[in-house]
């Protein structure tokens, strides 16, 4: 397990020198997809530099998924600082509320594995089972906290059994307002001379509509405050339900992204809508046409970039990414990691499940379709398959 994690300590230093990052990238050389030589799913490395759909960001753009989750737990001050100081270009926020409509930083409202509230005995009324957009969930939930409430918690690593290092950092961090992840932004931006991109995410927007929670119009005025609501601000946000960002649209000018999940699944919003549409129909050239009326770009599962055969292993990739850069939209696909547990199997390595796989190759394989970017929860990995892919030294 040592001999595994090492290689990506060493990136750590590579993606050091890569945190400046060139503005405009170049860079020669093909990369092919694994088992798709040739066809719509394949592009250049120079193609993807000059796609113009980065906004200024080099292509592709590597995204850290909830911070550096790899290596700390998700969604604090830490994880997303460490994503910085590797070089990613972007740091993800997933915004939940609290009962006083706070906006804070988790992955879902549901708390039980990200923060010791279970170790509280003073919250153990708390607990209780909801259905959130469809599942049934037993645990603590946000939006029955104050933030004050909130604060008293200490967040901890969600996946203990795969990331068993991560556990040296649980109870380091406090859960963050969003509005303090602005600041640290700010700070942060003032201190290495240009602006700390962020990728924020509305979880659950219908579900807390109706408790009276809404989430764009608490995102909306905090994204004004600090300059981030422009066309032109170093800001993305994004949404599974396409009608949340339809709201965001009418409040704010930032650039935003639908989240797409797979094929067969439908967004929450549509099946509450009665909409039949799914995936499988949005990333269609009239679904994609329709996106593109108020979004700029989209956020899918990898899956529905380069299918997994019946084995686990990659497919061939689909035209879902030249439709969508035909229709104007950038692609922005989730999530790479570097254990075997959430690697193709043509990439992993070895037996246990918790290991490093090939993560260099799977990227390559990712890249060489024409995305514009991609979610990671290893920034520096990303970055050194980006230089790979570039032809960068």
């Amino acid at each position: 397990m040592e001999r595994e994690q090492q290689p990506g300590r060493r990136a750590l230093l590579g993606a050091a020198a890569l945190g400046a990052g060139a503005m405009a990238l170049g860079g020669a050389g093909t990369a092919e997809a694994a088992g798709a030589t040739g066809g719509a799913g394949t592009a250049t490395a120079a193609d993807a530099a000059n796609s113009g759909r980065a906004h200024g960001l080099p292509v592709p753009t590597v995204i850290g998924h909830r911070g550096a989750s790899g290596y700390r737990p998700e969604h604090t001050l830490g994880s997303y600082q460490l994503a910085l100081d590797m070089g990613a270009d972007v740091i993800e926020q997933d915004l939940v509320p609290t009962k006083d409509g706070h906006l804070v930083c988790r992955h879902e409202n549901d708390i039980t594995a990200t923060t010791d509230v279970s170790d509280h005995p003073e919250f153990a009324g708390r607990k209780t089972t909801k259905t959130v957009d469809g599942t049934k969930l037993t645990g603590w939930f946000t939006e029955d906290f104050t933030l004050a409430e909130l604060k008293t918690l200490r967040a901890k690593e969600r996946i203990p059994g795969t990331r068993q290092r991560n556990t040296l950092y649980d109870g380091r961090w406090e859960v963050p307002t969003f509005e303090e992840v602005l600041r640290w932004a700010e700070r942060a931006g003032r201190k290495r001379g240009r602006p700390v991109w962020l990728h924020v995410e509305t979880k659950h927007p219908s579900y807390f509509r109706k408790l009276g929670l809404g989430l764009e119009e608490r995102i909306a005025p905090l994204l004004r405050r600090y300059g981030r609501h422009k066309k032109d601000s170093p800001q993305f946000l994004q949404s599974f339900e396409p009608s949340s960002i339809q709201r965001l649209r009418k409040l704010v000018d930032t650039r935003s992204v639908v989240l797409l999940s797979t094929l067969t699944s439908r967004p929450w919003d549509f099946t509450e809508a009665g909409d039949p549409r799914t995936v499988a129909d949005l990333v269609k050239p009239e679904g994609l046409k329709w996106i593109a009326g108020f979004a700029q770009g989209i956020g899918p599962d990898l899956s529905v970039i380069i299918p997994r055969t019946a084995d686990g292993k990659l497919g061939t990739p689909t035209s879902v990414v030249k439709d969508a850069h035909a229709a104007g939209l950038f692609l922005h696909p989730y999530t790479m990691r570097n254990e075997n547990s959430f690697l193709p199997a043509d990439f992993r390595r070895g037996t246990d499940p918790n290991a490093y796989g090939d993560a260099f190759g799977a990227f390559k394989a990712y890249f060489a379709t024409g995305i514009d970017g991609i979610f990671s929860d290893n920034a520096d990995t990303a970055l050194l398959a980006r230089a790979d892919f570039l032809g960068e030294d």
